[in-house]
């Protein structure tokens, strides 16, 4: 059972005869019950980009199975809180800039504490945030977040077709490419000089 994000590269290595689903039409209790079910009589890979447990929903999964007796193995993924940044040349911490990374999904920005992330010091990361991204820039602003703050989304993260779109907050306009992550903070300047020195190598 494979997420929308996984490679396409990854599921053709599943053996011919197996039974291959795509997680993207499912809920996830269809999808808990789907692991449970097949769990009893055969192996299951539960595929997913990133990690399973940072946003990605791993814990329930894998609470589903272990309430069921089935025995499972967990392998950790390298979550794009902080690979999808490095890819496009922005550290999320930065020695004098910031000492702190708060994640948090922008799937919902009406609910969200907004007063209170504007006041967080440090990186801002905002996943599932692309859609969404000028009414969060909207919020922040008018919790006292600087319309000044560098601010990068970055849509297709780590793949050949990964797209940045770099500004400050206050310019953040229209829906942006899905998925996408949001980066906001002093860090996001950091790019404009790795980008440099990238090219010239």
């Amino acid at each position: 059972m494979y997420d929308r994000l996984v490679a396409a590269e990854l599921i053709e290595e599943a053996p011919a005869d197996a039974l291959r689903i795509p997680r993207d039409e499912l809920t996830q209790e269809r999808v808990n019950a789907l692991l449970v079910r097949f769990g009893r009589t055969r192996r299951v890979v539960r595929l997913k980009g990133g990690d399973p447990f940072v946003f990605g929903r791993g814990g329930e999964e894998a609470l589903a199975l272990a309430g069921a007796g089935i025995a499972f193995e967990l392998v950790p993924g390298v979550s794009s809180l902080a690979a999808v940044p490095e890819s496009a040349l922005i550290p999320v911490t930065h020695r004098g800039l910031s000492q702190a990374v708060t994640a948090f999904t922008a799937h919902d920005v009406e609910r969200l504490d907004v007063a209170a992330l504007a006041r967080v010091p440090g990186t801002l990361v905002a996943f599932m945030g692309g859609a969404r991204a000028e009414r969060l820039a909207q919020r922040l602003i008018e919790h006292g977040k600087p319309a000044s703050t560098p601010t990068a989304v970055i849509a297709r993260g780590t793949s050949q077709d990964e797209k940045v779109v770099v500004g400050p907050l206050g310019s953040l306009r229209g829906a942006t490419t899905t998925p996408a992550l949001v980066v906001i903070g002093d860090v996001v300047a950091v790019r404009a000089s790795l980008a440099v020195r990238r090219s010239a190598a």
